[in-house]
């Protein structure tokens, strides 16, 4: 999987710099551009490093980047907050070892089964381990194979979890894929992680869209409006929390308001 991961992070350095101009930046314009976007020599101009060390970088060649070189490359491609936290997760992944599922213990599940507010814990792969009773009259977790449970899966083919976020649904679709391009970048070739990407390749047009445009964001809290076919419009707010037994374990808690 190390190669892949130095693949993913050519491939985002690559796409960072595509997005700029010269203009973006103040330098002059040149010759005629063929394609999109800075050049390598300007980016690595920018991150006073030489243009073959920035080269090796976005061929996915085995380097090292010190930290003083990952904080240059962010401020040379504009990178926000969030881009320049998955940069540098990028440039330190040893590899990490084969995706296993998480195992849930009991007392977490007993603890979210417990609450009334709708809860439920997702795994590092998105898949849903375990849900409240309130979670599964909104989102139907029990109604779906297990192989199915899974939010990217179910956000992003399911024509009933479109319904359920109707206008928002654009919206909130693409910031989950965002966020799970955060993870999916350190376990890029995993055989779990390109199946899932196999399936949501084949089952959405949109989600073959915005992959491409590798779009990073980190989780966040915020507010929801659910249609539901039964309740009517619902709002929420939401907010996610790691488990001390896994921090792959995340806990989602919706709060009605």
């Amino acid at each position: 999987m190390e190669n892949h991961s130095r693949n993913e992070l050519g491939n985002f350095l690559r796409s960072r710099r595509e997005r700029l101009s010269p203009e973006m930046l103040g330098l002059p314009a040149g010759r005629r551009r063929r394609t999109a976007g800075l050049r390598r020599e300007e980016v690595a101009e920018l991150a006073g490093i030489s243009v073959d060390w920035y080269i090796r970088l976005e061929q996915g060649r085995t380097v090292s980047p010190s930290v003083t070189t990952v904080d240059a490359l962010a401020r040379a491609l504009q990178l926000g907050k969030d881009e320049h936290a998955h940069l540098r997760d990028l440039t330190r992944n040893g590899g990490q070892p084969a995706f296993a599922p998480e195992k849930l213990p009991l007392t977490v599940r007993r603890a979210v089964e417990g609450l009334n507010k709708p809860a439920y814990v997702t795994g590092r792969r998105w898949d849903v381990l375990a849900w409240n009773e309130a979670a599964d009259e909104l989102f139907a977790f029990s109604g779906h194979a297990p192989q199915d449970r899974n939010i990217l899966i179910g956000m992003l083919t399911n024509p009933e979890t479109r319904r359920l976020f109707g206008k928002s649904w654009e919206g909130e679709a693409k910031r989950m894929v965002a966020e799970f391009r955060a993870t999916h970048d350190l376990w890029a070739g995993d055989p779990a992680f390109v199946d899932l990407l196999a399936r949501l390749r084949e089952g959405s047009p949109e989600f073959v869209q915005w992959w491409e445009a590798h779009d990073i964001r980190h989780g966040a809290a915020g507010r929801k409006v659910l249609h539901h076919p039964e309740k009517g419009v619902l709002s929420f707010e939401y907010a996610s929390f790691q488990a001390n037994d896994d921090p792959a374990l995340k806990l989602v808690i919706y709060t009605p308001v």
